[in-house]
């Protein structure tokens, strides 16, 4: 197909397909005909809940997906990390109107390569899209301002998401951060693309180590952990 390089390598599609994922019905079809007014967008499908969105993402694999945080069946975070697993040549940008930072960087942190106020000026949604596949993040000034004031706060030693005081292996936060986001042993098989025996090994020895008995308590603890090491490396 006929398109534009773009700086990350990748072809630009005459249409750029879009699947639009929001449980209101009347704003899946203003963004729709927002966007069936633009000669390069196509909309190949909508979804009113997260197990639906995350189904049509990996079934048509089109160039974006546009998911609300806020999905009946599936939380939209938990079904953005499994598209991004499932399908890493989909960008996912996810809206919202809840326009905070800790969900957008909740957001990001699940792969999601734009976070976009709910209440936004549609005229301005494909010129937002099209920046995402013109390789760039579409976010607003506030949480650009945001991220740069994150990146100066965080200690040369880096923490990220996880505890560095923890005695978890790497492959066990994943799977924890998984956990976390709702996916059950199945989907963190698939997205780790292990066997679910190995999926059940990595959370017995994390179990065992956080010291927990069940999936909620081990959410609860590393939630915990975080905030112990926030604490540490604001003092």
């Amino acid at each position: 197909m006929n398109g534009e390089p773009v700086s990350r390598g990748k072809m630009v599609p005459e249409r750029i397909r879009v699947i639009v994922a929001h449980a209101d019905p009347p704003t899946r079809r203003a963004v729709r005909d927002v966007l069936s007014d633009v000669s390069d967008f196509v909309v190949v499908a909508d979804a009113e809940d997260g197990v639906t969105a995350v189904e049509l993402a990996l079934f048509y694999r089109p160039e974006i997906v546009l998911l609300d945080v806020t999905m009946p069946r599936r939380d939209g975070i938990a079904a953005a990390a499994l598209i991004v697993a499932g399908a890493p040549s989909v960008s996912v940008v996810m809206f919202s109107d809840r326009d905070d930072s800790a969900t957008a960087m909740a957001a990001l942190r699940a792969g999601a390569c734009g976070f976009l106020s709910a209440v936004l000026d549609l005229r301005t949604l494909a010129e937002s899209l099209r920046s995402v596949m013109a390789g760039g993040a579409a976010v607003s000034a506030s949480l650009a301002r945001h991220l740069v004031d994150l990146v100066r706060e965080t200690p040369e030693t880096g923490v990220g998401l996880r505890p560095v005081r923890s005695s978890l292996t790497r492959r066990e936060w994943e799977v924890l951060d998984m956990i976390c986001a709702g996916m059950s042993t199945r989907e963190i098989s698939g997205a780790l693309f292990v066997a679910e025996d190995t999926v059940y090994g990595h959370v017995k020895h994390m179990m065992r180590k956080l010291g927990v008995r069940s999936r909620a308590e081990a959410v609860s603890v590393a939630g915990v952990l975080r905030q112990i090491t926030d604490g540490a490396d604001g003092a």
